[in-house]
């Protein structure tokens, strides 16, 4: 037996023994029932005052209070929350604007109530092993359905949208068309970024389609606010030789479950499905109509900005931003220079301008479109690696540096960084260093001197 499932039989005994009973709840008791292994582990303790469960808990180990006014602890070393049964009522409209009530007495139905769905509204006590079901999880868990537990209660905490919403793309539930149209009137402007970054989070990284999550939000009209680009991406209408499959929201959603199967070999699996996700936000503006054919040039650039307002309004992390907007505009070329079969200079000029090459090429395999009729333009992932094993060879030779060209005599100025870019590029061709000092050095002095 674990520590931590030897602090959770202790708790129990000891609470039995005060009078009071212990159960575990909510997502791990969910998560046990559907044959997977909890992850977390929340106990809740009836019938005792809290000042008795806080003797308990500090003759087991060393007691962590996140909010002792609410009867919220853990255990120091332990992925354990022991809570007090409570009421919760709205005072504002943010997930944190709540009053709450501690009462050890409530009863297992009432302490049920305030949970959101009803596969997380079962308990199980720790004692005998009895599942406490009083809104029909068990069922809603065989039948694969997300329902909300309490019409009143469950409006109270907006955040409650992307929860569902993250539930049914990760479990592959679908969410009852009752907790749709509940959730249709609820208001989200007022949650935190961070809170709603972390269920899109939760969908990416934990569902093989994470297109549902934004199939559940546009079915209970919640794309606006947090998701408006993708809002904006329903209806616009793509060439169908090289998209059949039809607007630029199901390319989008198509590329984005194509990604989630590509994710676990991603440098970075978030910031890619990010990529995944705003990759074609420049077809909102730049798609055309030109002689009976569907146009969107240079959506890869004027993408950025609209990529950017997104991403600052949602993401917190500077890193992942910076890789996100870094890629979008070299995302096209990995196919093009494939279907090509371009020069290596230029290939490794492609994966020279991004944060991460071999996820460019993971993107490129997400992306690679479908064709209709004979025309098949789907890239080549083999060459695509190929060409980048040159790149890191090529990257992995000596190189000019500032120094050498200083120790060739080379003073420092204005124009050095013109002429590092210079030595760059040649680095790039494949030009070994002695040869490239030779041509950098000739560049400086015609640079200098046409200058004077």
């Amino acid at each position: 037996m674990t520590d931590k499932e030897t602090a959770i039989l202790t708790i129990a005994k000891q609470a039995e023994a005060a009078g009071g009973r212990a159960y575990l709840v909510g997502g791990c008791v969910r998560d046990k029932l559907m044959g997977k292994l909890p992850k977390d582990h929340d106990i809740e303790v009836h019938g005792i005052a809290p000042d008795a469960l806080l003797e308990i808990l500090k003759g087991i180990g060393e007691p962590l209070s996140f909010g002792e006014s609410f009867g919220i602890y853990s255990l120091k070393g332990l992925d354990l929350d022991i809570a007090m049964p409570r009421r919760e009522h709205a005072i504002g409209r943010g997930h944190r604007d709540f009053e709450v009530e501690v009462d050890p007495f409530i009863g297992t139905e009432k302490a049920a109530m305030r949970r959101d769905f009803t596969i997380n509204a079962l308990m199980e006590d720790i004692l005998t092993g009895e599942i406490i079901d009083h809104f029909g999880g068990r069922q809603d868990l065989q039948e694969g359905i997300i329902r909300h537990v309490n019409d009143v209660s469950f409006k109270e905490d907006p955040l409650r949208v992307f929860r569902g919403a993250q539930f049914a793309a990760r479990f592959g539930f679908k969410v009852s068309p009752d907790t749709v149209e509940i959730c249709k009137g609820m208001a989200t402007s007022e949650l935190s970024s961070e809170r709603v970054e972390g269920e899109l989070q939760k969908a990416m990284l934990g569902s093989d389609t994470p297109s549902v999550f934004f199939e559940v939000l546009r079915e209970m009209d919640q794309l606006e606010p947090w998701f408006r680009e993708m809002k904006a991406l329903i209806g616009i209408e793509q060439d169908p030789v090289f998209h059949p499959e039809g607007d630029v929201w199901n390319h989008t959603m198509e590329v984005l479950d194509r990604g989630a199967k590509l994710r676990d070999e991603a440098d970075e699996p978030y910031a890619f499905l990010l990529l995944c996700l705003t990759h074609d936000l420049g077809k909102i503006t730049t798609t055309t109509f030109e002689k009976g054919r569907i146009h969107a040039y240079g959506h890869e650039s004027e993408g950025l900005p609209i990529a950017e307002t997104f991403m600052n309004r949602l993401v917190g992390s500077k890193a992942v931003k910076e890789y996100v907007l870094g890629m979008i505009p070299s995302h096209m070329k990995p196919n093009m220079v494939a279907y090509s079969h371009s020069k290596v200079k230029n290939t490794n000029k492609m994966f020279d301008e991004v944060s991460s090459p071999k996820d460019l090429i993971l993107f490129s395999v997400a992306d690679r479109p479908v064709m209709a009729g004979d025309f098949k333009f789907q890239g080549d992932r083999d060459f695509l690696e190929g060409r980048l094993k040159i790149y890191q060879n090529t990257m992995s030779e000596p190189y000019v540096m500032g120094r050498d060209l200083i120790e060739s005599g080379l003073d420092p100025g204005e124009d050095f960084k013109e002429i590092l870019d210079y030595a760059h590029k040649l680095r790039l061709a494949g030009i070994p260093k002695a040869e490239a000092l030779k041509q950098v050095l000739s560049y400086a002095k015609k640079l200098r001197t046409n200058k004077r």
